[in-house]
C-alpha cells in the first residue's frame, strides 16, 4: 500500500494529464471551428457563383442519391399513374385460389429474398406471407430471356435455382444468384424495363404479377382498417361517434409493440394516452402505500382497453399495466382524440374554402365560349408535346386577343395505356374547379381521333423552367409560389379532391406572375374518411404510403409540398437517383436521413421536415386545421395571405410574354365528325 505522499503524487500526475487533454481538446475544437468557417465561406462563394452563373444547385445527399445529371433527370420526370385498380370479388377469388404448393425450403428462400430487397423488405409480415403464397413457379432455359430491355412488364421474379445475367445495350452489368428478387418496379406500375435478364443455365424462378401484388396489399390494408374500426366501435364511450369520425380515428391510431414485462403504464406517472389491446394480454397491478409487493387487480386481453381517463384530462396513472408476453396495442393521445371527436377535422377545409371564396373574385368564363366549336379557333403555335398528344396556343376567330391553350390528346394512346378513366376524372373535377390558383378548364370537344381540352393560357412558363434558368430560388420567391400552391390544395381538399402530383412542372405562371396548378391525371375525388390505393404521382415526390400501397389520403399532398419547397430552395430533390428503386427506397427511409444543404434556412428546414413526416397523421396539414397549420408555420411569418388572394402582392417574376397574333391565320382543327363533349361519359 502506497504512502499518502505517493497517492498525492499520483493524483497530481492524473490532474496534469487531464489538463493536457483539456488543452488538446481546446486546440482541436479551435481547429474544427476554423474548418467550419472555411467550409461556410466556400459554401457562400459557391452559392454566389451559382447565382451569377445560373448553374443548378446540388441535390441533397441521401442513400443511393446522386446529384449528377439533375437537369436531365428533371426533364425526364414523368407522372406515373398505374391502371385503375378495383378490389372486386373476381380478382379476390382468383388471387385467393392461386395458392401454389411450395416446399418449406422454397418459402424460406422467397421470404429471405424479400428481406434482402430494399423495397419489399418494408412490407409487413402478413403482406409478405400473402405474396409468397400466390407466387407461381416457372423455368427458363439456358440462353433465353426472362426480361428484355425496352419491353413493358407486370411481373417480379425470385430466382431459386440457376444463374442469370443482367445486360444493358449488350453490355454485362451483373449476375443474379439464387435468393434474389428482380423486376420489382413492375409491381408498382407499367414501367419499361431498362435492362435485359437472360439465363446462363437452366433456371427455376418464382413469379408474382402486379395485379396479385396490388390485390394482396389492398386487401391487407382494408382488413386492417376494418379490424381497427371494429375494435373502436366495440368501446362503449366511442359508439356514439359518427362512422366517418371512427374511420378517421382508426387511421390516426398508432400500433405499438411491447415484450414480456414491459411497463405500458406506470403507477404515479402522468399520461395522455388511451390504449386498445390488439394482440396479447396485460396484467393490471397496484402498489399499496407501505407495501413492497404489487397486487394484481385484473388481466386484460385482446379487444379490451385501458387509459381512457387520460382522454378527458385525468393524466395521473393510479395503476400499473404490464405486458404478459408479446403485446400489441393501438394508441391515441388526448390532443388527437379531441381533434377528431370534436368533428373539427372535417369542417376546417370547408371553412377555409368559404374564407377563400370571400377573399377572391373569380373570373367569369368568356361569353364567346358558350357556343363555340372547334372551327371557331385558329392555331397559333404548339406550346408543348406530351405523352398522349400536344398543347396548342389558340385564339378565337371572333376575338383574336382571346388566347387559350388547347390540349389535343390522341384517344388510341389514352386507351392503350389504360388511362381513359383518369383523363375523364380529371376533366370532371377541373370543370367545376373555379379557383384563381388552378388553371381553368373551359370546355371540351372530340372527333374520331382526338379529345380536345380548352383551358386558359398561362404563358409565363412553368417553375421547372425557372429552376433550370436560376439553379434554385431565394426564400421570398419560394414562399410566394408555395403559398399559391397551398391555396390551390386548400381549394381542392375542401371539395374532397386529392391532387397527388405537386411538382415544379405542374405549376405555371400567368401573365401577371401568379402561380397556378395545372390539371393532372392524378386528381381524384374521395369520400370523407376513405383512402385510395392507386400508385400515382412522380418518383421523388410520392409519399411513402403510396409507394408501399398502404392506402393514402390528402396527407400525401402535404408530403409532396415539402419536397416541392426543398427543390425550389436547393435546386435538387431530397430523394433522387438515376435508379428508380433507389429513389423509392430513399423516400421510404424518410426525410430524417437527409442532409439539408446550408442554403435552406432553419425555419424552411422545419417546415419541410414537418410536411414530410413518414406517418401521414403526423404531417403538417394532415391534422385538425388542415392547411391552416402550414400557413401558420414560422416560415410564413409576415406573409400576407389576404394580399395573395386579392392579388395585391407583387410576384417575384413578371413574365414578358409576346406572341404575334395574326387575324389572317387559317390554321385550324379538322371539322370531320366534330362533337361537343359535355358529359364525359365516353370517347
Amino acid at each position: 500500500m502506497g504512502t499518502l505522499r505517493d497517492l498525492q503524487f499520483a493524483l497530481q500526475l492524473k490532474i496534469e494529464e487531464l489538463r493536457q487533454r483539456d488543452t488538446l481538446i481546446d486546440e482541436l475544437e479551435l481547429e474544427l471551428d476554423t474548418k467550419d468557417e472555411l467550409i461556410r465561406r466556400l459554401q457562400e462563394e459557391l452559392d454566389r457563383y451559382r447565382a451569377t452563373a445560373f448553374v443548378p444547385g446540388p441535390s441533397a445527399v441521401s442513400a443511393g442519391s446522386s446529384a449528377q445529371g439533375e437537369d436531365k433527370q428533371r426533364t425526364n420526370r414523368k407522372t406515373v399513374v398505374s391502371e385503375p385498380f378495383i378490389l372486386d370479388p373476381v380478382t379476390l377469388a382468383m388471387v385467393s385460389h392461386r395458392n401454389c404448393d411450395k416446399s418449406h425450403e422454397s418459402q424460406k428462400l422467397i421470404q429471405a429474398a424479400f428481406m434482402k430487397n430494399d423495397l419489399l423488405k418494408n412490407l409487413d409480415e402478413r403482406e409478405i406471407r400473402g405474396i409468397v403464397a400466390c407466387m407461381y413457379p416457372t423455368t427458363i432455359n439456358q440462353g433465353c430471356y426472362v426480361i428484355q430491355e425496352g419491353t413493358k412488364g407486370a411481373q417480379a421474379h425470385v430466382l431459386e435455382e440457376g444463374r442469370l445475367e443482367v445486360t444493358k445495350d449488350g453490355r454485362k452489368l451483373s449476375t443474379v444468384e439464387p435468393e434474389s428478387v428482380f423486376g420489382e418496379l413492375a409491381l408498382l406500375y407499367n414501367c419499361t424495363h431498362p435492362y435485359s435478364v437472360s439465363a446462363q443455365m437452366d433456371s427455376k424462378l418464382w413469379v408474382v404479377d402486379r395485379k396479385s401484388y396490388q390485390t394482396i396489399l389492398t386487401q391487407s390494408g382494408l382488413h386492417r382498417l376494418s379490424h381497427l374500426m371494429e375494435l373502436l366501435s366495440s368501446v362503449p364511450f366511442l359508439q356514439s361517434l359518427p362512422q366517418d369520425v371512427i374511420m378517421k380515428m382508426s387511421d390516426l391510431m398508432e400500433e405499438t409493440h411491447y415484450t414480456d414485462g414491459d411497463y405500458i403504464i406506470r403507477q404515479g406517472a402522468t399520461g395522455d394516452t388511451f390504449y386498445i389491446i390488439s394482440k396479447g394480454q396485460v396484467k393490471v397491478t397496484e402498489k399499496k402505500p407501505g407495501n413492497e409487493e404489487q397486487v394484481v387487480l385484473s388481466k386484460l386481453c385482446e379487444r379490451q382497453w385501458f387509459g381512457e381517463k387520460a382522454l378527458w384530462g385525468e393524466d395521473l396513472r393510479n395503476v400499473n399495466v404490464i405486458a404478459s408476453g408479446d403485446v400489441t396495442c393501438l394508441v391515441i393521445d388526448r390532443e388527437t382524440f379531441k381533434d377528431v371527436a370534436s368533428g373539427l377535422a372535417f369542417d376546417c377545409c370547408h371553412e377555409a374554402q368559404q374564407s377563400l371564396e370571400s377573399k377572391i373574385k373569380l373570373n367569369k368564363e368568356p361569353s364567346l365560349l358558350s357556343s363555340s366549336t372547334l372551327r371557331d379557333f385558329h392555331i397559333i403555335s404548339t406550346l408543348a408535346v406530351g405523352e398522349f398528344g400536344h398543347i396548342d396556343l389558340v385564339q378565337l376567330k371572333s376575338n383574336i386577343k382571346s388566347l387559350f391553350a388547347m390540349r389535343v390528346l390522341k384517344k388510341n394512346l389514352i386507351l392503350s395505356n389504360g388511362q381513359q378513366e383518369h383523363i375523364l376524372r380529371e376533366g370532371r373535377i377541373l370543370m367545376e374547379a373555379h379557383c384563381p390558383f388552378i388553371v381553368r378548364l373551359h370546355k371540351t370537344f372530340r372527333d374520331t381521333e382526338c379529345l380536345y381540352i380548352l383551358t386558359e393560357a398561362c404563358l409565363g412558363g412553368d417553375l421547372c423552367s425557372l429552376l433550370r434558368d436560376k439553379g434554385y430560388l431565394d426564400e421570398g420567391s419560394t414562399r410566394f409560389y408555395t403559398a399559391c400552391v397551398l391555396e390551390a390544395l386548400t381549394f381542392l381538399h375542401s371539395r374532397d379532391v386529392i391532387y397527388r402530383d405537386v411538382k415544379p412542372e405542374n405549376v405555371v405562371l400567368d401573365e401577371h406572375g401568379y402561380a397556378k396548378l395545372i390539371g393532372s391525371r392524378c386528381l381524384k375525388r374521395m369520400e370523407v374518411g376513405q383512402k385510395t390505393w392507386t400508385f400515382c404521382g412522380t418518383l421523388g415526390y410520392m409519399a411513402p404510403e403510396i409507394i408501399l400501397n398502404k392506402g393514402h389520403t390528402i396527407s400525401a399532398d402535404f408530403w409532396s409540398l415539402g419536397v416541392f419547397v426543398f427543390e425550389l430552395l436547393s435546386g435538387g430533390l431530397p430523394f433522387n437517383s438515376s435508379d428508380p428503386i433507389k429513389t423509392l427506397t430513399a423516400t421510404i427511409h424518410g426525410i430524417d436521413q437527409i442532409d439539408f444543404p446550408k442554403m435552406i434556412s432553419k425555419s424552411a428546414s422545419s417546415l419541410i421536415r414537418k410536411l414530410c413526416r413518414s406517418n401521414p397523421s403526423e404531417r403538417l396539414g394532415g391534422r385538425r386545421n388542415g392547411a391552416k397549420d402550414a400557413q401558420k408555420h414560422k416560415w410564413f411569418e409576415g406573409f400576407s395571405w389576404d394580399g395573395l388572394c386579392k392579388r395585391t402582392l407583387t410576384p417575384p417574376v413578371i413574365p414578358k410574354v409576346k406572341y404575334h397574333l395574326d387575324s389572317s391565320s387559317h390554321v385550324h382543327y379538322s371539322e370531320d365528325s366534330e362533337e361537343l363533349c359535355t358529359t364525359w361519359e365516353d370517347f
